[in-house]
This record gives structure tokens, C-alpha cells and sequence, in this order.
């Protein structure tokens, strides 16, 4: 809940959230489970609830990548909207991808140049990169980190060998895409907004969330790949005593679906390079090659701060 009108900073009123993390309560069939469609129909209920408590004039409900790319979407939607009077817009990935872009240019403003944006969710990846409010390209991708650990990981700590194929898998998926995000030009920003990078950068030494909005947080290249080799070394119970990771998130890996019914599996794509992913942060730019990562993320606290 914010408190908001036209051309004035939002101001963060109220905030309730609950980790449903529904691309978990998806099924072999890739339908959302009665368990599933149960607990979103009594966080809407709730969210209703808190809403009309708080005086809240104008309630916006949408759903994302879990709910979108269920098999059963619809039919969950319906039978939610009917049983709690509240009409539910399903949100694109596409167009996910670019209210975040929109949401980081507002705060960053114009002086942050040609903006690329990266949002980590439960179940997908949204890229956005561009120079105005509207970006020139915004994609999504089913790379979220609750989908690629359902799908992918078994064991804790997963093995070498299951995270050499999902690293493969995520680099042709991108690899895909990246000529679309770099044609334009060279990012002077590089934006991650979600709290899988929050969390990340947490653990690479960025400050906490209580020291402010306004305190600048980043994520190196060289700590990010550090990182990313410690984390697939430990288990669910070290991963949850890091700095700034909640247990939930730390949870071991479930129990992986079978890949040949949904089309997973290691890719072998010849076009597949290592992830390219904009720019520096402080305005230097790195070069927007295939082949090249970035040297710092702008890490944001919140997305909840912006609009």
C-alpha cells in the first residue's frame, strides 16, 4: 500500500506478503494443485481484508508466472474471482518485464542512461533494456529460481553434475535472446530488482535493508561469481544462516519433475555463450560483446518503493 497521486513520490503506507510460492504447488501435468489454488484463494481473501482495514481507494490484484503458465490458469482465476469477488488480471511476461524497466527508471531517472534491467522470480526471468520510460526490448524467460531448483536439483548440495546441465540449459535459454538485448547499444546501468539479487548481494557484503532506501547497494562481477560457486556447495541449512537470507528461500531443492513431459532437459545449442547482462554500475560501461559480463549490478531494496 502506498500513498501516491500524480507526479509526487510514492510514499510506502503498508505491507503484507506471504510466501505462497506457488510454482511449487505446480503437478506433474504442470496444473496448479488443489493445495495450491486453496492458499492463493485465502491470501486474496486476507489481502482484501487488510486492504478494506487500511482504507485503501483503489485495489489492484494481478498474477504472474505461476499462475500464467499453469495448465489450468484460467479455470484457477475463475473460480478465485468467483469465490472472492475480485477481478484478477493476468500480467505477460513481456509486460512484466517492462513495468519493471519503467518502475527502475523512474528512480534512477534519466542521467542512468541506456538502462538494463534483470528481475529474478519464482518462476521467471524478466530482461529490459533501453533509453526511454518505454524500453526498446523486454523478454521473459522460464528461468525463475523456484522453477529451475523444482526442476533441475536434487540433491543437497546438488551434485556437480546437475548444476554443469542447468548452467548449460540457462546459458543457451539466454543465449537465445541476448542478440535482441544488445543490439540497441551498451547499457550505462545495470538494474536488478528482486530479492533473489537483494539477497545475493547481501550475502557479498551489501548493507542491510534497515540502514535505508537510499543507502547505494551493489553487486560485483567477481563477487557474484564467487558466490555462485559457494552456494551450489552448501547445504539448505548453511545457505539459510548467510546474512539476509530468509528460510524459506534457503529450503532444499524439491523433488525434480520428469524434464521429457515438459520439455526440460540440457540443451545443446551452438549459439549458447556465457550470460551478457549490461553495464557497470557508476556509469562506466562494459562492453556489450556475447561474451562479456558486467562489473556491478545496482541493487535495489525494494520494488515496492518503486512506480
Amino acid at each position: 500500500m502506498v500513498d501516491a497521486h500524480r507526479g509526487a513520490r510514492p510514499i510506502p503506507a503498508s505491507s503484507h506478503k506471504e510466501e505462497l510460492r506457488l510454482s511449487e504447488h505446480l503437478e506433474d501435468d504442470n496444473r496448479l494443485s488443489a493445495r495450491g489454488i486453496a492458499r492463493l484463494g485465502e491470501f486474496v481473501t486476507e489481502a482484501l481484508e487488510i486492504a478494506e482495514d487500511k482504507g485503501v481507494e483503489d485495489f489492484m490484484a494481478f498474477a504472474t508466472s505461476a499462475v500464467r503458465d499453469a495448465a489450468n490458469g484460467v479455470q484457477v482465476l475463475a473460480e478465485i474471482n468467483a469465490r472472492c469477488g475480485v477481478d484478477i488480471q493476468v500480467l505477460s511476461g513481456r509486460d512484466e518485464a517492462r513495468l519493471t524497466f519503467l518502475a527502475a527508471r523512474r528512480w534512477f531517472g534519466w542521467s542512468s542512461g541506456r538502462m538494463l534491467t534483470l528481475d529474478i522470480g519464482g518462476g521467471s526471468l524478466e530482461i529490459a533494456a533501453g533509453m526511454d520510460e518505454e524500453p526498446d526490448v523486454a523478454i521473459s524467460l522460464p528461468l525463475g529460481a523456484g522453477r529451475l531448483t523444482r526442476d533441475w536439483l536434487t540433491a543437497d548440495p546438488p551434485t556437480a553434475d546437475e548444476v554443469r546441465k542447468l548452467r548449460k540449459h540457462v546459458r543457451a535459454e539466454i543465449g537465445r535472446m541476448v542478440g535482441d538485448v544488445v543490439r540497441y547499444g551498451e547499457p550505462h546501468c545495470a538494474v536488478a530488482t528482486s530479492k533473489t539479487f537483494k539477497q545475493l548481494a547481501r550475502i557479498a557484503g551489501a548493507r542491510p535493508s534497515n540502514e535505508g532506501l537510499y543507502v547505494s547497494r551493489s553487486l560485483t562481477r567477481g563477487a557474484m561469481a564467487e558466490w555462485a560457486v559457494k552456494l551450489t556447495r552448501m547445504t539448505a541449512q548453511e545457505r539459510a544462516a548467510l546474512p539476509g537470507v530468509s528460510e524459506g528461500r534457503a529450503a532444499p531443492a524439491g523433488r525434480r519433475r520428469d524434464r521429457g513431459r515438459r520439455g526440460h532437459g540440457p540443451v545443446r545449442d551452438p549459439r549458447a555463450r556465457p550470460v551478457p547482462v549490461g553495464a557497470a554500475g557508476g556509469g562506466h560501461p562494459a562492453p556489450a560483446r556475447p561474451d562479456a559480463w558486467p562489473s556491478g549490478l545496482r541493487v535495489l531494496a525494494g520494488k515496492r518503493h518503486l512506480t
